[in-house]
């Protein structure tokens, strides 16, 4: 088995979900407009910074799942996914996935956003497996609370290695082969770990973290829509006839 992991936002969709589901929360009424909004905004420049406390975000994140009647949630996540998220899905994020799934890797996304807001997501892309930040149910029911352990900063490298621990594997040979696709400098835990890191849509801290130790970086946001760009630094990728990143390591 070969790995192909994505984070989700900033890297296959140019915006934040976590952000943006609180956002549209507050377009619907559905939380009070004035507090929520600052606060969505305050976390959301925290985690920028790397200042972010994970759980204290994820309860505040959350909560409006459990306030929320189930039938109309279940009715605003697909709304979000329709109005939101499906008009920022590109032809470029699409492909680098598909180019991935044609080789045969078996493609994870893996993020720091709750499952909730990132399982439809996974799906449009054609990503059979997630891991992402848990959330509590009772009896059919958000309790508003997270379950397990965040998939944020070394969450993620936990939470990864079992997964592949569950699946059967080992750690180590598979993590050398992987690729792994973050903008990021939250994720360069995961990204030293794995044996083919590529800094997507990065943000400075990354950018400047993937020059120093010769990874590839890759555009797939451009406003003119022209083919991305792809440096290429020895890290088994090569671009494609429409500028797309794969990945040609060892099977």
């Amino acid at each position: 088995m070969q790995l192909a992991l994505f984070d989700l936002d900033h890297t296959l969709i140019p915006t934040d979900s976590d952000h943006a589901w609180g956002q549209f929360l507050v377009s619907r009424g559905e939380v009070d407009a004035k507090h929520y909004a600052a606060a969505n905004d305050r976390f959301y420049q925290q985690y920028c910074d790397g200042t972010l406390d994970i759980e204290v975000y994820l309860r505040f994140a959350l909560a409006p799942l459990a306030r929320i009647e189930p039938a109309h949630l279940i009715a605003l996540q697909r709304a979000f996914m329709q109005e939101v998220i499906e008009p920022l899905i590109t032809p470029q994020a699409l492909a680098l996935v598909n180019q991935h799934r044609e080789r045969g890797d078996v493609c994870l996304m893996i993020t720091a956003t709750n499952e909730f807001v990132t399982a439809p997501i996974a799906a449009r892309f054609g990503i059979e497996y997630l891991i992402a930040c848990g959330v509590e149910r009772i009896d059919g029911r958000y309790t508003g609370q997270p379950q397990g352990t965040p998939s944020f900063r070394e969450g993620k490298v936990l939470r990864l290695i079992q997964w592949i621990e569950a699946c059967g594997h080992q750690v180590e040979p598979l993590l050398g082969k992987a690729s792994f696709y973050s903008d990021s400098a939250n994720d360069i835990a995961l990204l030293e770990r794995v044996g083919f890191p590529v800094a997507t849509n990065a943000d400075n801290r990354l950018r400047e973290h993937a020059r120093a130790k010769g990874w590839s970086c890759l555009e797939l946001f451009v406003e003119d829509g022209a083919p991305v760009s792809l440096t290429s630094h020895d890290s088994g990728l090569v671009a494609d006839p429409n500028a797309l990143a794969t990945q040609q390591g060892p099977r």
